[in-house]
Protein backbone atom coordinates (compact mmCIF):
# COMPACT_ATOMS: atom_id res chain seq x y z
CA UNK A 1 0.00 0.00 0.00
CA UNK A 2 1.16 3.34 -0.71
CA UNK A 3 0.13 6.68 0.55
CA UNK A 4 -2.12 7.97 -2.17
CA UNK A 5 -4.47 5.12 -1.27
CA UNK A 6 -5.48 6.56 2.36
CA UNK A 7 -8.36 8.38 1.79
CA UNK A 8 -6.95 11.44 4.02
CA UNK A 9 -2.48 12.12 4.06
CA UNK A 10 -1.67 12.28 7.92
CA UNK A 11 -0.67 15.52 9.38
CA UNK A 12 3.08 15.51 10.06
CA UNK A 13 2.77 18.22 12.82
CA UNK A 14 -0.02 15.33 14.64
CA UNK A 15 2.49 12.75 14.22
CA UNK A 16 2.70 9.83 16.52
CA UNK A 17 5.60 7.07 15.79
CA UNK A 18 6.49 5.56 20.00
CA UNK A 19 8.64 2.69 20.45
CA UNK A 20 8.71 0.40 23.64
CA UNK A 21 11.96 -0.03 24.72
CA UNK A 22 13.37 -1.40 28.03
CA UNK A 23 16.11 0.58 30.08
CA UNK A 24 19.05 -2.20 29.54
CA UNK A 25 19.53 -0.56 25.77
CA UNK A 26 20.48 2.88 26.79
CA UNK A 27 22.80 1.23 29.03
CA UNK A 28 24.11 -1.43 26.05
CA UNK A 29 24.41 0.90 23.35
CA UNK A 30 24.14 4.28 25.28
CA UNK A 31 21.52 6.74 25.05
CA UNK A 32 22.60 8.94 22.54
CA UNK A 33 23.26 5.70 20.00
CA UNK A 34 20.17 5.13 20.73
CA UNK A 35 18.05 8.19 19.83
CA UNK A 36 20.15 9.23 16.90
CA UNK A 37 19.04 5.56 15.74
CA UNK A 38 15.28 5.29 16.61
CA UNK A 39 14.85 9.39 15.93
CA UNK A 40 17.19 9.41 12.61
CA UNK A 41 17.24 5.93 11.04
CA UNK A 42 13.50 4.77 12.03
CA UNK A 43 11.63 8.12 12.56
CA UNK A 44 10.69 7.52 16.16
CA UNK A 45 9.36 10.56 17.99
CA UNK A 46 7.59 9.17 21.23
CA UNK A 47 9.57 6.75 23.64
CA UNK A 48 7.10 4.23 25.48
CA UNK A 49 9.65 3.64 28.70
CA UNK A 50 9.60 0.49 30.66
CA UNK A 51 10.55 1.82 34.26
CA UNK A 52 9.62 -0.90 36.69
CA UNK A 53 9.25 -4.26 35.96
CA UNK A 54 9.99 -7.66 36.73
CA UNK A 55 9.47 -9.05 33.40
CA UNK A 56 12.28 -9.47 30.75
CA UNK A 57 10.01 -8.55 27.96
CA UNK A 58 9.65 -4.67 28.78
CA UNK A 59 13.27 -4.43 30.85
CA UNK A 60 15.25 -6.86 29.48
CA UNK A 61 17.25 -7.75 26.18
CA UNK A 62 15.54 -10.37 23.57
CA UNK A 63 13.77 -13.60 25.38
CA UNK A 64 13.19 -15.57 22.27
CA UNK A 65 17.11 -15.56 21.04
CA UNK A 66 17.26 -18.87 21.06
CA UNK A 67 14.62 -19.13 18.20
CA UNK A 68 15.69 -16.16 16.98
CA UNK A 69 19.22 -15.22 17.40
CA UNK A 70 19.84 -11.77 18.42
CA UNK A 71 19.49 -8.51 16.59
CA UNK A 72 21.86 -6.08 15.06
CA UNK A 73 22.14 -4.09 17.76
CA UNK A 74 23.07 -4.29 21.63
CA UNK A 75 24.54 -6.81 23.56
CA UNK A 76 24.30 -10.83 22.28
CA UNK A 77 24.47 -11.97 25.78
CA UNK A 78 21.11 -12.72 28.00
CA UNK A 79 20.57 -10.21 30.50
CA UNK A 80 19.81 -11.96 34.15
CA UNK A 81 17.79 -8.87 35.42
CA UNK A 82 16.38 -9.09 38.82
CA UNK A 83 13.65 -6.44 37.69
CA UNK A 84 12.06 -3.61 40.12
CA UNK A 85 12.51 0.02 39.62
CA UNK A 86 15.06 1.80 36.76
CA UNK A 87 14.61 5.32 39.18
CA UNK A 88 14.83 6.20 42.07
CA UNK A 89 11.87 5.97 43.90
CA UNK A 90 11.60 9.17 46.22
CA UNK A 91 10.34 7.64 49.51
CA UNK A 92 8.31 10.41 50.56
CA UNK A 93 5.79 8.59 48.29
CA UNK A 94 5.88 4.90 50.18
CA UNK A 95 5.82 5.60 53.79
CA UNK A 96 2.17 3.85 54.27
CA UNK A 97 3.28 0.80 51.58
CA UNK A 98 5.13 -2.04 51.86
CA UNK A 99 7.13 -1.49 49.25
CA UNK A 100 9.41 1.46 49.50
CA UNK A 101 12.67 -0.21 48.89
CA UNK A 102 12.06 -1.60 45.32
CA UNK A 103 14.89 -0.34 43.23
CA UNK A 104 16.47 -2.65 40.58
CA UNK A 105 19.78 -4.36 42.16
CA UNK A 106 20.98 -5.32 38.55
CA UNK A 107 24.36 -4.31 38.80
CA UNK A 108 24.17 -2.73 35.78
CA UNK A 109 22.29 -0.28 36.98
CA UNK A 110 23.57 0.64 40.08
CA UNK A 111 24.08 4.89 40.63
CA UNK A 112 21.99 4.78 36.98
CA UNK A 113 18.17 6.44 37.03
CA UNK A 114 16.73 6.11 33.71
CA UNK A 115 14.71 8.69 33.37
CA UNK A 116 17.18 11.27 34.21
CA UNK A 117 19.16 9.50 31.67
CA UNK A 118 16.88 9.58 28.77
CA UNK A 119 14.40 12.46 29.40
CA UNK A 120 16.99 15.39 29.20
CA UNK A 121 18.62 13.86 26.13
CA UNK A 122 15.52 13.06 24.36
CA UNK A 123 13.68 16.20 24.93
CA UNK A 124 17.01 17.70 23.58
CA UNK A 125 16.07 15.88 20.13
CA UNK A 126 12.21 16.97 20.52
CA UNK A 127 11.58 13.54 21.14
CA UNK A 128 8.62 12.69 24.15
CA UNK A 129 8.85 10.28 26.51
CA UNK A 130 6.09 8.06 28.14
CA UNK A 131 6.46 5.33 30.54
CA UNK A 132 5.41 2.30 30.39
CA UNK A 133 3.79 -0.01 33.14
CA UNK A 134 1.90 -3.19 32.97
CA UNK A 135 0.24 -5.26 35.74
CA UNK A 136 0.46 -7.59 36.78
CA UNK A 137 4.06 -6.63 37.51
CA UNK A 138 5.50 -10.10 38.78
CA UNK A 139 6.17 -13.38 37.35
CA UNK A 140 4.12 -13.05 33.98
CA UNK A 141 4.15 -16.79 32.61
CA UNK A 142 6.39 -16.68 28.41
CA UNK A 143 7.38 -13.05 29.39
CA UNK A 144 10.79 -14.07 31.08
CA UNK A 145 9.65 -12.95 34.57
CA UNK A 146 12.95 -12.80 36.93
CA UNK A 147 13.82 -15.67 39.26
CA UNK A 148 12.66 -14.49 42.14
CA UNK A 149 10.91 -10.91 43.33
CA UNK A 150 13.28 -9.94 46.20
CA UNK A 151 10.67 -7.66 48.22
CA UNK A 152 10.04 -9.04 51.61
CA UNK A 153 6.08 -9.57 52.56
CA UNK A 154 5.38 -9.53 49.48
CA UNK A 155 3.88 -12.81 49.30
CA UNK A 156 1.42 -11.49 52.39
CA UNK A 157 -1.02 -9.86 49.56
CA UNK A 158 -1.30 -12.62 47.39
CA UNK A 159 -3.89 -13.32 45.87
CA UNK A 160 -6.25 -16.79 47.60
CA UNK A 161 -7.83 -19.41 44.90
CA UNK A 162 -11.13 -20.97 45.35
CA UNK A 163 -9.39 -23.84 47.33
CA UNK A 164 -7.56 -21.23 49.87
CA UNK A 165 -4.67 -22.01 48.50
CA UNK A 166 -2.30 -18.63 48.02
CA UNK A 167 -1.34 -17.56 44.54
CA UNK A 168 0.99 -16.27 42.28
CA UNK A 169 0.04 -12.57 41.74
CA UNK A 170 -0.73 -9.99 44.61
CA UNK A 171 -3.93 -9.07 44.91
CA UNK A 172 -5.09 -5.77 43.13
CA UNK A 173 -7.61 -6.01 45.88
CA UNK A 174 -4.74 -5.58 48.64
CA UNK A 175 -4.94 -1.80 50.06
CA UNK A 176 -1.46 -2.11 50.60
CA UNK A 177 0.02 -3.48 46.53
CA UNK A 178 -2.64 -0.90 44.92
CA UNK A 179 -1.43 1.90 47.41
CA UNK A 180 2.10 1.34 46.23
CA UNK A 181 0.91 1.45 42.53
CA UNK A 182 -0.67 4.38 43.00
CA UNK A 183 2.37 5.91 44.59
CA UNK A 184 4.66 4.68 42.37
CA UNK A 185 3.15 6.27 39.45
CA UNK A 186 2.08 9.33 41.59
CA UNK A 187 6.41 9.52 42.21
CA UNK A 188 6.65 9.63 38.02
CA UNK A 189 4.43 11.86 37.68
CA UNK A 190 5.27 14.33 39.74
CA UNK A 191 9.34 14.58 39.96
CA UNK A 192 9.83 13.69 36.15
CA UNK A 193 9.29 15.64 33.27
CA UNK A 194 7.72 12.67 31.30
CA UNK A 195 5.23 13.46 28.86
CA UNK A 196 2.26 10.80 29.42
CA UNK A 197 1.64 7.37 30.85
CA UNK A 198 0.53 4.09 29.27
CA UNK A 199 -0.80 1.70 31.10
CA UNK A 200 -1.50 -2.10 30.24
CA UNK A 201 -3.19 -4.39 32.44
CA UNK A 202 -3.64 -7.78 31.52
CA UNK A 203 -5.04 -10.14 34.54
CA UNK A 204 -6.56 -13.06 33.81
CA UNK A 205 -10.73 -13.32 34.99
CA UNK A 206 -12.34 -16.07 36.76
CA UNK A 207 -13.72 -17.27 33.88
CA UNK A 208 -10.59 -16.91 31.73
CA UNK A 209 -8.71 -18.61 34.34
CA UNK A 210 -11.41 -21.64 34.69
CA UNK A 211 -11.92 -21.82 30.83
CA UNK A 212 -7.55 -22.46 31.01
CA UNK A 213 -7.61 -25.12 33.66
CA UNK A 214 -6.66 -23.36 37.12
CA UNK A 215 -8.59 -22.31 39.82
CA UNK A 216 -10.03 -18.50 40.12
CA UNK A 217 -9.74 -16.16 42.48
CA UNK A 218 -9.52 -14.06 44.01
CA UNK A 219 -11.03 -15.01 47.43
CA UNK A 220 -8.06 -13.08 49.82
CA UNK A 221 -9.21 -11.12 52.70
CA UNK A 222 -8.95 -7.70 51.28
CA UNK A 223 -11.29 -9.14 47.89
CA UNK A 224 -13.89 -10.49 50.69
CA UNK A 225 -14.48 -7.76 52.59
CA UNK A 226 -14.84 -5.85 49.00
CA UNK A 227 -17.23 -7.99 47.64
CA UNK A 228 -19.57 -8.04 50.96
CA UNK A 229 -19.64 -4.25 51.24
CA UNK A 230 -21.00 -4.83 47.67
CA UNK A 231 -24.02 -6.94 49.11
CA UNK A 232 -22.29 -9.85 47.42
CA UNK A 233 -22.46 -13.55 49.01
CA UNK A 234 -19.12 -14.46 48.90
CA UNK A 235 -19.22 -18.28 49.69
CA UNK A 236 -22.37 -18.81 47.38
CA UNK A 237 -19.77 -17.29 44.36
CA UNK A 238 -16.82 -19.58 45.62
CA UNK A 239 -19.11 -22.97 45.62
CA UNK A 240 -20.64 -21.76 42.19
CA UNK A 241 -17.12 -21.30 40.44
CA UNK A 242 -15.80 -24.86 42.46
CA UNK A 243 -18.89 -26.71 40.31
CA UNK A 244 -17.84 -24.54 37.03
CA UNK A 245 -13.85 -25.56 37.98
CA UNK A 246 -15.00 -29.28 38.70
CA UNK A 247 -17.19 -29.21 35.33
CA UNK A 248 -13.56 -27.98 33.52
CA UNK A 249 -11.74 -30.63 34.62
CA UNK A 250 -14.22 -33.45 33.55
CA UNK A 251 -14.31 -32.00 30.19
CA UNK A 252 -10.26 -31.62 30.10
CA UNK A 253 -10.11 -35.01 31.15
CA UNK A 254 -12.77 -36.15 27.47
CA UNK A 255 -15.38 -37.27 30.25
CA UNK A 256 -18.05 -37.64 27.35
CA UNK A 257 -21.25 -35.36 27.74
CA UNK A 258 -24.81 -36.58 26.87
CA UNK A 259 -25.45 -33.15 25.65
CA UNK A 260 -22.16 -31.84 24.34
CA UNK A 261 -19.38 -29.71 26.37
CA UNK A 262 -20.53 -26.48 24.92
CA UNK A 263 -24.35 -27.13 26.16
CA UNK A 264 -23.51 -28.84 29.43
CA UNK A 265 -21.04 -25.66 30.32
CA UNK A 266 -23.90 -23.68 29.80
CA UNK A 267 -26.26 -25.74 31.90
CA UNK A 268 -23.80 -25.71 34.19
CA UNK A 269 -23.17 -21.94 34.64
CA UNK A 270 -27.02 -21.27 34.37
CA UNK A 271 -27.49 -23.33 37.21
CA UNK A 272 -25.07 -21.55 39.05
CA UNK A 273 -25.81 -17.83 38.22
CA UNK A 274 -23.57 -16.61 41.32
CA UNK A 275 -20.48 -17.50 39.31
CA UNK A 276 -20.91 -14.71 37.25
CA UNK A 277 -22.07 -12.22 39.76
CA UNK A 278 -18.19 -13.31 41.06
CA UNK A 279 -17.02 -12.81 37.39
CA UNK A 280 -18.85 -9.35 37.13
CA UNK A 281 -17.53 -8.19 40.70
CA UNK A 282 -13.67 -9.28 39.81
CA UNK A 283 -13.93 -7.45 36.51
CA UNK A 284 -15.59 -4.11 37.87
CA UNK A 285 -12.75 -4.36 40.81
CA UNK A 286 -9.44 -4.79 37.81
CA UNK A 287 -11.16 -1.72 35.77
CA UNK A 288 -11.19 0.47 38.66
CA UNK A 289 -7.97 -0.09 38.93
CA UNK A 290 -7.21 1.31 35.41
CA UNK A 291 -9.89 4.40 36.26
CA UNK A 292 -7.89 5.23 39.30
CA UNK A 293 -4.49 5.41 37.77
CA UNK A 294 -6.50 8.05 35.18
CA UNK A 295 -7.73 10.28 37.43
CA UNK A 296 -4.35 10.01 39.67
CA UNK A 297 -2.01 11.21 36.75
CA UNK A 298 -5.00 13.67 35.87
CA UNK A 299 -5.23 15.10 39.40
CA UNK A 300 -0.98 15.43 39.47
CA UNK A 301 -1.00 16.78 35.77
CA UNK A 302 -4.46 17.53 34.03
CA UNK A 303 -2.62 18.12 30.93
CA UNK A 304 -0.69 14.64 30.46
CA UNK A 305 -1.96 12.16 28.74
CA UNK A 306 -3.01 8.67 29.63
CA UNK A 307 -3.47 5.80 27.80
CA UNK A 308 -4.08 1.92 27.62
CA UNK A 309 -2.00 -0.82 26.26
CA UNK A 310 -4.88 -3.21 25.38
CA UNK A 311 -4.56 -6.97 25.29
CA UNK A 312 -4.84 -8.59 22.14
CA UNK A 313 -6.99 -11.34 24.08
CA UNK A 314 -9.55 -8.86 23.98
CA UNK A 315 -9.94 -8.99 20.18
CA UNK A 316 -9.25 -13.07 20.23
CA UNK A 317 -11.50 -14.09 22.85
CA UNK A 318 -15.38 -13.63 22.35
CA UNK A 319 -15.94 -13.39 26.11
CA UNK A 320 -13.37 -10.60 26.98
CA UNK A 321 -15.21 -8.83 23.58
CA UNK A 322 -18.25 -8.66 25.35
CA UNK A 323 -16.58 -7.65 28.16
CA UNK A 324 -14.03 -4.77 27.27
CA UNK A 325 -15.45 -2.44 24.88
CA UNK A 326 -14.01 0.58 23.34
CA UNK A 327 -16.21 2.67 24.61
CA UNK A 328 -15.77 2.37 27.80
CA UNK A 329 -12.50 2.73 27.87
CA UNK A 330 -12.64 6.34 26.49
CA UNK A 331 -14.18 7.15 29.92
CA UNK A 332 -10.60 6.51 31.84
CA UNK A 333 -7.96 6.77 28.50
CA UNK A 334 -6.81 9.50 25.88
CA UNK A 335 -5.67 7.28 23.85
CA UNK A 336 -6.30 3.04 23.02
CA UNK A 337 -2.91 1.16 22.16
CA UNK A 338 -5.12 -2.41 20.24
CA UNK A 339 -1.91 -5.28 20.55
CA UNK A 340 -1.74 -6.36 17.03
CA UNK A 341 1.48 -8.38 16.48
CA UNK A 342 0.87 -9.51 13.24
CA UNK A 343 3.34 -12.39 12.80
CA UNK A 344 2.75 -14.01 16.25
CA UNK A 345 -0.96 -13.97 15.96
CA UNK A 346 -1.24 -16.94 14.44
CA UNK A 347 0.32 -18.82 17.23
CA UNK A 348 -1.73 -16.15 20.21
CA UNK A 349 -4.82 -17.46 18.51
CA UNK A 350 -3.50 -21.39 18.62
CA UNK A 351 -2.86 -20.73 22.15
CA UNK A 352 -6.22 -19.00 22.40
CA UNK A 353 -8.04 -21.47 20.78
CA UNK A 354 -6.70 -24.62 22.47
CA UNK A 355 -7.97 -23.63 25.70
CA UNK A 356 -11.56 -23.62 24.88
CA UNK A 357 -10.86 -27.09 22.43
CA UNK A 358 -9.52 -28.34 25.76
CA UNK A 359 -13.28 -27.80 27.19
CA UNK A 360 -16.48 -25.87 26.20
CA UNK A 361 -15.27 -26.34 22.11
CA UNK A 362 -13.92 -29.49 22.67
CA UNK A 363 -16.40 -31.21 20.03
CA UNK A 364 -15.14 -29.01 17.10
CA UNK A 365 -12.95 -29.13 14.94
CA UNK A 366 -10.26 -26.82 15.29
CA UNK A 367 -10.62 -25.39 11.81
CA UNK A 368 -14.12 -25.55 12.30
CA UNK A 369 -14.46 -23.55 15.67
CA UNK A 370 -11.42 -20.94 13.82
CA UNK A 371 -14.08 -20.47 11.17
CA UNK A 372 -17.05 -19.69 13.32
CA UNK A 373 -15.41 -17.41 16.00
CA UNK A 374 -13.32 -15.81 13.20
CA UNK A 375 -17.29 -14.84 12.09
CA UNK A 376 -17.98 -13.78 14.99
CA UNK A 377 -15.03 -11.84 16.12
CA UNK A 378 -14.47 -10.18 12.75
CA UNK A 379 -11.25 -11.42 11.67
CA UNK A 380 -10.71 -12.66 8.12
CA UNK A 381 -7.37 -14.55 8.36
CA UNK A 382 -5.30 -17.83 7.00
CA UNK A 383 -7.31 -21.24 8.24
CA UNK A 384 -6.44 -22.53 11.27
CA UNK A 385 -3.28 -25.09 9.80
CA UNK A 386 -2.07 -22.60 8.24
CA UNK A 387 -1.99 -19.79 10.29
CA UNK A 388 0.65 -20.37 12.73
CA UNK A 389 2.96 -20.32 10.03
CA UNK A 390 1.43 -17.68 8.18
CA UNK A 391 0.73 -15.26 11.01
CA UNK A 392 -1.88 -12.35 10.21
CA UNK A 393 -2.20 -9.99 7.44
CA UNK A 394 -1.40 -6.77 8.39
CA UNK A 395 -3.79 -5.47 5.43
CA UNK A 396 -6.68 -7.65 7.34
CA UNK A 397 -5.37 -7.68 10.35
CA UNK A 398 -4.10 -4.73 11.22
CA UNK A 399 -6.06 -2.28 9.14
CA UNK A 400 -9.12 -4.31 10.69
CA UNK A 401 -8.33 -4.01 13.94
CA UNK A 402 -7.58 -0.33 13.38
CA UNK A 403 -11.09 0.38 12.29
CA UNK A 404 -12.69 -1.30 14.76
CA UNK A 405 -10.99 0.75 17.49
CA UNK A 406 -11.93 3.96 15.46
CA UNK A 407 -15.45 2.69 15.26
CA UNK A 408 -15.44 1.78 19.26
CA UNK A 409 -13.37 4.79 20.62
CA UNK A 410 -16.09 7.33 18.52
CA UNK A 411 -13.65 9.85 18.38
CA UNK A 412 -13.31 9.61 22.69
CA UNK A 413 -9.53 8.63 22.35
CA UNK A 414 -6.72 8.45 20.03
CA UNK A 415 -5.89 4.92 18.40
CA UNK A 416 -2.35 3.99 18.17
CA UNK A 417 -1.74 0.58 16.83
CA UNK A 418 0.61 -1.40 18.32
CA UNK A 419 2.61 -2.92 15.26
CA UNK A 420 4.63 -6.00 16.34
CA UNK A 421 8.16 -5.87 15.21
CA UNK A 422 9.95 -9.35 16.03
CA UNK A 423 7.53 -9.81 19.19
CA UNK A 424 8.85 -12.86 21.07
CA UNK A 425 8.21 -16.35 19.13
CA UNK A 426 7.77 -19.42 21.45
CA UNK A 427 7.49 -21.76 18.64
CA UNK A 428 9.64 -22.67 15.69
CA UNK A 429 7.25 -22.82 13.16
CA UNK A 430 5.61 -19.18 13.91
CA UNK A 431 5.87 -16.86 11.50
CA UNK A 432 8.86 -14.23 11.76
CA UNK A 433 8.81 -11.10 11.31
CA UNK A 434 10.21 -9.06 8.37
CA UNK A 435 10.70 -5.82 6.56
CA UNK A 436 7.43 -5.87 4.62
CA UNK A 437 5.45 -6.97 7.56
CA UNK A 438 6.04 -4.11 9.32
CA UNK A 439 6.10 -1.82 6.45
CA UNK A 440 2.59 -3.13 5.37
CA UNK A 441 1.57 -2.69 8.96
CA UNK A 442 2.11 0.62 9.35
CA UNK A 443 0.84 1.66 6.23
CA UNK A 444 -2.38 0.05 6.75
CA UNK A 445 -2.89 1.90 10.29
CA UNK A 446 -2.70 5.06 8.61
CA UNK A 447 -5.12 3.63 5.88
CA UNK A 448 -7.73 2.69 8.38
CA UNK A 449 -7.53 6.31 9.97
CA UNK A 450 -5.38 5.45 12.95
CA UNK A 451 -3.47 8.34 14.76
CA UNK A 452 -0.11 6.73 15.27
CA UNK A 453 1.88 3.64 15.98
CA UNK A 454 3.78 1.72 18.82
CA UNK A 455 6.45 -0.18 17.67
CA UNK A 456 6.41 -3.20 19.69
CA UNK A 457 6.56 -5.25 22.47
CA UNK A 458 10.61 -4.08 23.10
CA UNK A 459 13.16 -2.05 20.49
CA UNK A 460 16.00 -4.94 22.51
CA UNK A 461 14.57 -7.48 19.84
CA UNK A 462 13.86 -5.83 17.09
CA UNK A 463 15.94 -5.88 14.05
CA UNK A 464 17.19 -2.41 12.54
CA UNK A 465 16.36 -3.66 9.22
CA UNK A 466 12.84 -4.93 10.04
CA UNK A 467 12.60 -1.29 11.21
CA UNK A 468 13.67 0.20 8.34
CA UNK A 469 10.16 -0.84 7.15
CA UNK A 470 8.90 1.59 9.61
CA UNK A 471 11.24 4.49 7.65
CA UNK A 472 9.89 3.55 4.31
CA UNK A 473 6.45 3.53 5.48
CA UNK A 474 6.59 6.75 7.07
CA UNK A 475 8.53 8.43 4.10
CA UNK A 476 5.39 7.46 1.48
CA UNK A 477 3.44 9.26 4.57
CA UNK A 478 5.16 12.44 4.30
CA UNK A 479 5.72 11.46 8.07
CA UNK A 480 9.62 11.26 8.44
Amino acid sequence: MTAPELEKSPDPEDRFVGIQISPISFVDEGVETVLHTLQDRVGVNVLMLGTVSWLGLKSGRSISHELDGWPDHGVPEPYQMRGGAYFDPDPRYYTDTFMADYRSRDPEFEDRDILKMVVPAAHERGMKVYIELMEPFFKYSGHGSAGTVEIPTLAQAMEVDLFGRIGGSPSTSNPEYRRWIHSMIEDQVRNHPIDGVMWCNERNSPLDTLIQGGAPGDFSPAARREAVERGIDVEACRLALLRLYDFMQEAAAGKTFVDGALITFLRVLLDNPEALIWEKFWLERNKDLDRELYGLVKWCRPDLPFGLNVWNRNHFNLIRRAQWPWAEQTRYADFVKPITYQHQAGEVWFKELSFFRKTILRDFAPDEATRALFRILGLNEAPFDELVAAGMDPDTYVHGQCVDALRGVDGGARVYMGIGVDAPRSRADTARCSKDIVYRSVMATYRAGGHGVVLSPNYASMHLTHLDGVAEALDELGLR
